[in-house]
């Protein structure tokens, strides 16, 4: 049993785990987003975007260092998760 979950908690943090959260992300925003266009309720696409994304820039640039990418693209892909961010920020602000 100990040996599964070390596998387990192994595939997590590797470019598959990553994966996976990243790929359950594009379902949430899509099935909010569906949800939202049939109902009328939820959390219009257009303020949820800005969350998504930050939070996808976030999770490439973890996979980035996972795969020894380039500190480039780590960079690159902080730099892009800041703007999500901060637009997300002021989407809030009451």
């Amino acid at each position: 049993m100990n040996e599964s979950l070390n596998h387990l908690g192994e595939w997590l943090i590797s470019a598959h785990g990553v994966d996976l959260i990243a790929a359950l992300m594009l379902a949430e925003g899509v099935l909010l987003s569906l949800r939202y266009f049939w109902t009328g309720r939820g959390i219009a696409p257009a303020s949820l975007l800005p969350n998504l994304l930050a939070g996808l820039f976030l999770l490439l640039a973890l996979r980035c260092a996972l795969t020894g990418a380039g500190w480039i693209w780590i960079a690159a892909f902080l730099a892009a998760a800041l703007p999500a961010h901060l637009l997300d920020v002021v989407k809030r602000w009451r």
